[in-house]
């Protein structure tokens, strides 16, 4: 059985602070990106106690060069680095039975949510599909859906888990703290958070039968709010995308991998307007 893990970091136990998840601080990022890399790897395990054998990850958070090669099985293989053009859905096809995502976090503008956010809270204020406001999480398990591949297990803060079984209830869902406003958590111990997710991904695994792909209905409408107006003054300039408010565009198209790479277009072209006019 083939897996697919997308893992990010703000999920990550303990992590309540960008500067435990940025890669430019010296002090608390390597003890959270260790963190990350265990998570991961007893999320690999637990797979593996239920019959997982190629494993594919795919780093996922900021420069996407965090997870620690050392805390992991000889045998699985990593995408590494950013500028991927799906970002943190690079590399699956229709080869994958199943997907994880460790460490994920809630959509910009979930209350309780650990430093909640939609992929930038500098650059995206919201993004809606078909008229639904969605989550890192959502946005990422449609492009797996488009290759039949499932989601079956999420790990994170609780009120990010649960936002993700609100849409996807056959996950499995791993709650390793509980929020407290953005920027503070009660969260269980780095080692106690591995056992949960050890256990969670062998159940993941065990109840596949029962997982289903997550799909956006064509035609699918993209609608971002941009933090400034400027931000949406950019992403008004690609192809293909429409001027619908001061700091909203819309994009419409039948194929949802087309609106994705639409989408992390739009936010890294409207990300340079944030820059010293």
């Amino acid at each position: 059985m083939k897996l697919y893990i997308s893992c990010d970091m703000e999920g990550t136990a303990g992590v309540c602070t960008w500067i435990q998840v940025d890669p430019a601080n010296t002090t608390e990022y390597p003890i959270y990106r260790r963190q990350m890399s265990r998570e991961v790897r007893a999320a690999i395990d637990g797979a593996r106690e239920a019959g997982a054998s190629e494993v594919l990850i795919n780093d996922s958070h900021a420069s996407m060069r965090n997870v620690l090669w050392d805390e992991l099985p000889a045998d699985v293989r990593m995408l590494s680095g950013n500028r991927k053009p799906f970002s943190m859905s690079q590399g699956i096809d229709g080869s994958f039975d199943a997907a994880f995502f460790t460490g994920y976090h809630a959509a910009n503008g979930t209350q309780d949510g650990t430093l909640d956010h939609t992929y930038t809270s500098e650059t995206l204020y919201e993004t809606r599909v078909n008229g639904r406001p969605c989550s890192e999480a959502m946005l990422n398990a449609a492009v797996l859906g488009l290759d039949g591949v499932p989601v079956v297990l999420v790990t994170g803060d609780r009120v990010s888990v649960e936002q993700t079984r609100a849409e996807m209830p056959w996950v499995t869902a791993v709650a390793v703290k509980e929020s407290i406003g953005r920027y503070a958590t009660n969260s269980v111990s780095p080692a106690r958070a591995c056992e949960l997710i050890r256990a969670g991904a062998k159940e993941a695994i065990s109840g596949l039968a029962a997982a289903r792909p997550y799909t956006f209905e064509p035609p699918v409408a993209l609608e971002i709010d941009f933090v400034w107006t400027h931000n949406a003054d950019f992403a008004e300039l690609i192809p293909g995308f429409e001027r619908i408010g001061g700091r909203t565009v819309r994009f419409v198209h039948d194929d949802y991998r087309v609106v994705f790479r639409a989408y992390v277009a739009a936010f890294r072209l409207a990300a340079a307007a944030n820059l010293p006019a």
